[in-house]
């Protein structure tokens, strides 16, 4: 018995955090948020962008692919644009009505003595609606947000804005031009069309997931030991990523309410 208890107690002291991504994480797909944010960055591209219709569905789906998020893909091409407009646009007219309070597991996530982070590509705006709108805002010690990795000075990181946020500083100004033709595009979908591109593709300056280094800088922000963090994603390909960080990992399931997430919530909170 005592050998038994000593092996529980190892057990309960392996992880320090548990750190959360937030879409599709924390509430289930079948919420629509996704969908609807999809369409409003393709809405965005051609409204404000002016990108042609007939070409959207095949980029975006290159862009998010290689650089992780549109956003992120949009800069590296050739496009620039402020990015608070970018996202109030594209987070801005969501059926937020669409999320409900969740309170198995607020009391589940309550219940367990561990730090409890967000981590998200989504703007700290997004992260506080959607965090509020499940009742979990008070459930986090932090958001690590797209601002958290893309303040305007890198070195100037601060919390004082909000209680559950690690923000960076306001991008409002970050730049204002949208007009292509202003600078060159990188013709992504041609590069891609060649059965052997050999050119390479630009970089973006955009610190997002799936970057390892976009993981290995958020865990820096929080002062957090990779290998005593559990992380919890709906992404394969961000999970992958943060194995190679040396994260423990938990990949959630689309189809119902953080299944796996919760199976591994309620096994660490096992006394």
């Amino acid at each position: 018995m005592e050998y038994e208890g000593r092996f529980r107690q190892a057990q309960r002291q392996k992880y320090d955090c548990l750190l959360f991504d937030l879409d599709d994480t924390l509430y289930p797909l079948s919420c629509g948020i996704a969908k609807a944010c999809g369409q409003n960055i393709k809405d965005y591209m051609v409204e404000k962008l002016g990108i042609d219709r007939s070409i959207i569905d095949d980029l975006s789906n290159h862009l998010y692919k290689n650089y992780g998020t549109t956003m992120a893909g949009l800069r590296a091409i050739g496009y620039d644009f402020d990015y608070d407009e970018y996202h109030s646009f594209v987070h801005g007219r969501l059926p937020y009505e669409n999320l409900k309070p969740d309170p198995i597991l607020r009391n589940l996530l309550l219940s367990l003595p561990y730090r409890k982070l967000i981590f998200t590509n989504a703007d700290k705006v997004h992260a506080i609606k959607a965090l509020s709108r499940l009742g979990l805002e008070d459930c986090f010690e932090g958001v690590i947000c797209f601002e958290t990795l893309n303040p305007i000075h890198k070195n100037s990181v601060s919390d004082d804005e909000d209680d559950i946020e690690f923000v960076g500083s306001s991008i409002a100004n970050h730049t204002t031009n949208t007009s292509a033709s202003n600078f060159q595009i990188f013709d992504i979908i041609g590069h891609f069309a060649q059965s052997n591109p050999s050119q390479v593709l630009p970089k973006t300056p955009i610190i997002c997931k799936p970057s390892e280094y976009a993981i290995e800088l958020a865990l820096k922000i929080a002062n957090l030991d990779p290998q005593r963090t559990l992380f919890f994603e709906d992404s394969a390909r961000n999970i992958q990523a943060g194995k190679r960080v040396g994260l423990d990992t938990v990949l959630v399931g689309k189809s119902q309410r953080i299944k796996g997430a919760d199976y591994a919530l309620e096994s660490i909170s096992q006394p």
